[in-house]
């Protein structure tokens, strides 16, 4: 079974964040969650990058306020892929530090990442991943976006319907 790790920076991330927990349950992925503070707790940082692998993890998502660096730093230091979250936080500058400070990676450090507070899309990404070798998710993807799809028919006929 495959496992996700979903780390933030700070408690205060939890509400954010818990848009990805709640969706990788929804596909019955197992989920890790943990505070890894890239400022404040380098060491642990560390640990947690270089051993995510080790530790059963398929995908991390990370998510960061401010100057936002978990991301790219645990992506500096992992083999799995790092989709990023950018946080808007009490200390930010409208939450574009943290979409720049995520996005802006250096070739070779590659971290995807989804729109500011976008947990849920981090969330669904992940899954994608791990259903492209894993059929029982790919089989719940496809109910999924089907059901994406119905919702929308299902909204224009009642927009239409309305008098």
């Amino acid at each position: 079974m495959s496992k996700v790790a979903v780390i933030m920076g700070s408690t205060s991330d939890l509400p954010i964040m818990q848009d990805a927990i709640d969706i990788l349950k929804e596909f019955n992925i197992e989920v890790d969650v943990d505070i890894v503070s890239a400022h404040r707790t380098p060491e642990k940082l560390f640990d947690f990058g270089k051993n995510a692998h080790k530790n059963g993890y398929s995908v991390i998502i990370a998510g960061a306020g401010g100057a936002a660096h978990l991301p790219g730093m645990v992506a500096s230091l992992s083999p799995l892929p790092v989709i990023g979250v950018p946080v808007k936080s009490s200390n930010s500058i409208d939450g574009w530090d943290s979409v720049l400070s995520i996005l802006q990676m250096p070739g070779g450090v590659p971290v995807a990442t989804v729109a500011l507070n976008g947990a849920k899309n981090a969330g669904i990404l992940a899954a994608q991943i791990i259903g492209s070798s894993d059929q029982e998710i790919l089989s719940k993807m496809v109910d999924y976006k089907q059901g994406l799809k119905e919702k929308v028919i299902k909204g224009a006929e009642e927009v239409r319907n309305i008098k």
